[in-house]
């Protein structure tokens, strides 16, 4: 494929000037963010140049100053942008945007810049990118525009990007790029260098963009060593790249999950490392970037599933939201209800006892704050692999520990408190004595359930809050309760 920096210099469409001109007279000038509150990474003047420039319909200076964007930048602009601005600006100037540009927008941006410029625009900007910048984009379409952008690419980057998605989504297979630096083990320093000074002015689909290690491979095609780009300048021309290649090389199964490619890159501390098939043979390479933009994805689903959403949902359409995070609101829904059912056995202490009722959403409050604390460590240490087999008892009984010190601690607060409150002694003791259960049960199961339910196969970000909650609030209501029915009745 072509660089992927090459600016694409293809020609504004001549056919679109009056839906543009249409879409800037009906972009009010209030329409758009405060520019100042647009972008963290641009100059203040700049976006406010580009935004007013947009307003006044001057689609010459548009294109001028997104021309000298960076990618990213531009991105950032496009997503922060309201939505007729946003059109306003991809249909003046999508044709100077760099190809990458593209892959930095949200997958719900991306969809809406994608009807705006058409696919045959996007199979050009498909043509550019790495392969697996390509088939990350093209996964998103459906399957009908999947099959036209395909046919709108050439013959030769069209069987790779197909090859790549025939591969798992979420693999090796996925994440790699397919053009890798190789050379035959029997060459020297200086024809290495030879060979790459003559195919950096060919223009050919094979020939990677970005590298930064170079892959030995024997005559069927097998990794052998990988040699860093340091390596190989600080050696002379006459030595063998046999000498100073790592054999001891980290080679990745083109089946692999992404999480594990991630973890693998994390703890060898790697900048790039070569894919295999099935028979050993190099299939592609996967580099650091990519690996940054998996575990930073991987974070982000994390960090969603524990507030029960499903995907990010920033620039979704409100009934979008709505629907994706009703499943989550319904299941807590019923864990409420099963804890207002244990409040409904302690009716007739609350009415004596009306203090009962005031402190008792503090005892639910304490224990499921807690609980949070270890769920989110143990969620992250799974994540991690830090926390495994052989320290899980260790970590649970650590958690308890923790539950148990700080229950003590958080008793005699707010015993004290609800004594001097009420006026009642043994409300204190009672408030108190739940108030350790309670974080003792927090840090129990804050750690047993996200353990059990990655041992089942079932991804602890996801369901762990649910079942914390239940259980943090079941148990606080009734303890607190069934201790207040027995020795202030």
């Amino acid at each position: 494929m072509s660089d992927q920096n090459q600016e694409n210099q293809r020609p504004a469409e001549s056919a679109k000037p009056t839906e543009l001109e249409d879409m800037l007279a009906h972009a009010a000038p209030d329409s758009a963010s405060d520019p100042s509150e647009i972008y963290d990474g641009l100059h203040v003047g700049d976006v406010d140049e580009i935004v007013e420039a947009l307003e006044n319909g001057e689609i010459h200076r548009v294109r001028e100053l997104v021309a000298h964007m960076h990618f990213a930048d531009a991105a950032d602009l496009v997503e922060r942008l309201s939505p007729d601005l946003r059109r306003a600006l991809m249909l003046a100037a999508y044709d100077v945007l760099d190809a990458d540009f593209y892959t930095e927008l949200d997958e719900t941006v991306r969809e809406e810049v994608v009807e705006i410029i058409g696919l045959d625009a996007m199979a050009e900007v498909v043509a550019d990118l790495d392969t697996d910048d390509a088939i990350g984009i093209i996964d998103e379409l459906d399957a009908h525009e999947q099959l036209q952008v395909l046919d709108a690419i050439p013959a030769a980057d069209r069987t790779l990007i197909e090859e790549g998605l025939a591969y798992r989504e979420y693999s090796a297979g996925r994440l790699m790029q397919r053009a890798v630096m190789t050379v035959p083990q029997f060459w020297n320093v200086g024809e290495t260098i030879d060979f790459m000074r003559q195919i950096a002015d060919e223009d050919e689909w094979e020939t990677p963009n970005v590298f930064y290690d170079i892959v030995v491979v024997d005559p069927r095609h097998k990794p052998v060593g990988t040699i860093p780009l340091s390596t190989l300048l600080q050696s002379k021309r006459p030595v063998p790249v046999t000498e100073i290649m790592h054999e001891r090389m980290k080679l990745i199964p083109v089946d692999m999950d992404q999480e594990e490619v991630a973890f693998l890159f994390r703890q060898r501390d790697l900048v790039s490392a070569p894919v295999v098939g099935d028979e050993g043979r190099l299939v592609g390479i996967i580099t650091i970037d990519d690996v940054v933009d998996v575990i930073d994805e991987e974070a982000e689903d994390d960090i969603l599933a524990l507030g029960g959403v499903r995907e990010d949902d920033l620039y979704s359409a409100t009934l979008d939201t709505t629907r994706q995070r009703f499943s989550w609101l319904f299941v807590n829904l019923l864990t409420a209800i099963m804890a207002s059912v244990v409040i409904g056995f302690f009716q007739g202490s609350i009415e004596q006892v009306v203090a009962l009722a005031v402190l008792m959403p503090i005892v639910a409050s304490m224990g499921g704050n807690a609980g949070t604390q270890t769920l989110t460590v143990a969620v992250r240490a799974l994540a991690t692999k830090e926390l495994t087999s052989t320290n899980a008892m260790r970590q649970i009984g650590k958690e308890i520990l923790v539950g148990c010190i700080n229950g003590i601690i958080f008793a005699v607060l707010m015993g004290v408190v609800a004594w001097g409150w009420f006026g009642t002694p043994g409300l204190g003791v009672v408030i108190g004595l739940a108030m350790i259960v309670n974080m003792i049960v927090a840090g129990l199961f804050g750690a047993i359930i996200p353990i059990a339910l990655d041992r089942h196969g079932i991804d602890p970000a996801v369901a762990s809050s649910v079942f914390l909650t239940t259980v943090t609030d079941v148990v606080g209501f009734m303890v607190f309760l069934g201790l207040g029915a027995w020795l202030l009745m």
